[in-house]
Parts: C-alpha cells; sequence; structure tokens
C-alpha cells in the first residue's frame, strides 16, 4: 500500500525547498520595490499579482500536458505549491490592509484588497490564455510526423 502524497516525506520536502525559494525571491522583490510614499504595499501588491499569472500560466501548461505523471506532480508541488506559495502572500495582504484600515486610510485599504483579489484573479486567467496560446503556438511549429525529415 502506498502512502497518501500528503504523508510522503520527500513530496513534503519538495514542497519544503520551493517555499523556501519562493519566500526568498519574495524578500528581495520586496526589498526591492517596498512601498510607495503613499502608503500602497506596492511589493506584495506586485508579488500577489505575478503569482497568479505565474499560477495559472504553471497549471494551465501541467494541464494541457494530459493526465499528471510523477514528474508533472513534482512539477506542480514544487513550483506551485512550494515557489509560487511561498512567493505569494495572503498573510502579508491581510496585515497590510489592517495597517490601512487601523492608519484611517479606509478608502485606500478597501481599494487594496479589492484590486488584490479582481486583477489576481485577471492575472490567474491572463496567465491560463498565455500558457494555452503558448501551446497551440508550440505544436503549430512543430512538424507533423509526415513533415518530419
Amino acid at each position: 500500500m502506498t502512502r497518501p502524497p500528503h504523508l510522503d516525506p520527500r513530496l513534503v520536502a519538495v514542497v519544503a525547498v520551493g517555499g523556501a525559494v519562493g519566500t526568498a525571491v519574495r524578500w528581495v522583490l520586496t526589498q526591492t520595490i517596498g512601498t510607495s510614499p503613499s502608503g500602497w504595499p506596492t511589493a506584495t501588491f506586485v508579488e500577489n499579482l505575478l503569482g497568479s499569472l505565474l499560477l495559472g500560466a504553471l497549471l494551465e501548461a501541467l494541464l494541457r500536458r494530459g493526465e499528471e505523471s510523477r514528474r508533472g506532480r513534482l512539477v506542480r508541488l514544487a513550483a506551485g505549491t512550494g515557489v509560487l506559495g511561498g512567493f505569494t502572500t495572503f498573510s502579508s495582504l491581510a496585515i497590510e490592509i489592517e495597517r490601512l484600515l487601523a492608519a484611517g486610510q479606509v478608502t485606500m485599504g478597501l481599494l487594496y484588497g479589492v484590486l488584490s483579489v479582481v486583477l489576481g484573479l485577471v492575472a490567474c486567467v491572463a496567465g491560463i490564455v498565455l500558457a494555452s496560446r503558448h501551446h497551440r503556438w508550440r505544436h503549430q511549429r512543430l512538424p507533423g510526423p509526415d513533415e518530419a525529415s
């Protein structure tokens, strides 16, 4: 009997290592971008939108490969759950909304929360569309079995 995936220490390690990588990349981006002078949490906003775009693209690309293989599962867990899970941050989003509201910047706090969710969904769909178009473009470029030399 095989162990369920969530109890497999190798898969848990893959997610943990990916999460460490994603968190480190997010930290670098946060240090580079920071917060705007108006108080808008620019770094987290960019990280969450970029992460949503990349996650949409990754999952669409993996879906286009057909039934999930062992390698596909590792990629999904390492890159999706791990790296992009560590790169995006719902907890920072929540804390930043709370800080904006507590500072009396109610409009900015609400706008930040709503735009993060709505544009995150739009970014995810954009990632899906981009990966889908890339898949079609790639397969149109490849010669068929009768065309190969």
